[in-house]
């Protein structure tokens, strides 16, 4: 056992702490994609309790060793490479539901808690999380806040923000704090929520949460429209200013609707989810919409709206290539077709024009982004080859804020203990 682990091994019990030489090649592999250097870290400690994990960063703190937080690991590789990283501490263990106020509408959880399992749990009283993460069999809550990561459900329910309404973190310096409380109406102390959600786990170690739930719905339907780019942007354009209510809505390039097995042409996907009378109302009123458009449109029912909805996630999750990048973009939503009518494998979800994008290679990577930029939007890589993320800038930030988030990394972080190069300008 090396020295970190020996170290660790008077705080935690020894089994918890897996170093780096007894790993899986698999496994080592997957962690040194999140990584710049060549040296791996010297251990993944798996703490058991928010006191333990307390403790652990404490010990990192004062030994002044890096640290890269995780919970399954399924968006490690996301976001630009950490530096110089110690040890690698993961919440996966720290997984207890806290409480399910049924009648509030709220749930806390323990950060390592994995999302498909708070889903079968909350599904037995007719209730939900608003979230759809990328790789949900193995995402966990504190991963999916941390990585801001929720994709067509922000069309009806908003942001991974909108869903939180209390957060328990360790800080640098082991001390644990919180934020918000277990009740929606809540005001109390800074909305440290909103500056964790995204940030990496460059401020700190979240352990606990408390989200927003929703009642399931009783009936669920999807409409997908294909054809023309310009009878599809009338479409978007028409739904947007409708009263209809879509809970998941999404402009899909040609590619993507090829792949899903769709007609020709580009696509919009429509989802809605309410009491069934409702459903076929609105259902219909789309697919009339897109008949006087000259568009294909079909109607998905049961378990046929599912699956073409898992199917979507899959696709964006499993690259047919090693080589593959996986771009996050955003730009205005009125010019959502004319970027996706340039694109490979892509979508952008109606509303708020953030989208995902597959790319082959860099130089794909560069000239998407100056598309973006052209339409006052962004593109920001999430999974590359190692090779891509050293070679070009992750995120493509543009913004004058980098001063002030440096400042917060400084404030929260001062020795820079947590995911260092990790976030925007090497934050």
């Amino acid at each position: 056992m090396n020295a970190i682990a020996s170290c660790l091994a008077s705080i935690i019990e020894q089994t918890a702490i897996h170093p780096w030489e007894n790993l899986p090649p698999k496994e080592q592999k997957h962690i040194q994609q999140a990584i710049s250097s060549a040296k791996p870290p010297n251990c993944i400690v798996y703490p058991r309790t928010q006191g333990e994990l307390a403790a652990v960063i404490a010990e990192a703190h004062r030994q002044n060793w890096r640290v890269l937080p995780v919970g399954k690991g399924s968006k490690i590789n996301w976001g630009g490479l950490a530096t110089d990283i110690d040890i690698v501490v993961s919440t996966a263990s720290i997984n207890q539901l806290i409480a399910h106020a049924v009648g509030d509408l709220t749930v806390t959880v323990e950060a390592g808690m994995q999302f498909c399992h708070l889903q079968e749990i909350l599904a037995k009283s007719r209730q939900f999380i608003a979230l759809d993460p990328s790789q949900p069999e193995l995402a966990t809550i504190g991963g999916i806040i941390a990585t801001a990561d929720t994709n067509s459900l922000r069309q009806r329910y908003g942001s991974v923000r909108d869903q939180l309404l209390g957060i328990t973190f360790v800080r640098a310096d082991g001390e644990i704090a919180k934020a918000g409380g277990r009740v929606v109406k809540n005001v109390a102390g800074y909305d440290l929520m909103k500056l964790f959600t995204g940030s990496y786990s460059t401020l700190g170690v979240i352990s606990q949460v408390t989200l927003r739930v929703y009642p399931l719905p009783a009936a669920s339907a999807t409409v997908m429209l294909t054809g023309k780019p310009e009878a599809i942007s009338q479409a978007a354009t028409t739904l947007r200013n409708s009263a209809l209510t879509p809970t998941q809505a999404d402009l899909l390039s040609t590619q993507m609707v090829s792949t899903l097995g769709g007609n020709q042409g580009m696509g919009l996907m429509a989802r809605f989810q309410s009491i069934s009378q409702s459903v076929q109302e609105q259902s219909g009123r789309l697919l009339a919409l897109g008949e006087q458009l000259g568009l294909k449109g079909t109607i998905y029912m049961d378990e046929h709206d599912a699956h073409l909805w898992q199917r979507l996630r899959e696709i964006m999750d499993n690259p047919v290539t090693d080589s593959a990048i996986t771009c996050k973009i955003g730009v205005l939503p009125s010019a959502s077709v004319e970027v996706l009518s340039q694109a490979g494998m892509g979508l952008i979800h109606l509303s708020s024009g953030l989208g995902l994008w597959q790319l082959e290679d860099k130089n794909q990577v560069l000239k998407m982004r100056d598309r973006c930029q052209s339409h006052k939007g962004f593109l920001s890589i999430l999974t590359a080859p190692k090779t891509v993320k050293q070679a070009i800038d992750v995120w493509g930030y543009t913004g004058n804020s980098l001063q002030v988030m440096r400042q917060i990394k400084k404030q929260f972080d001062s020795k820079n203990i947590f995911s260092p190069g990790r976030f925007v300008g090497g934050i």
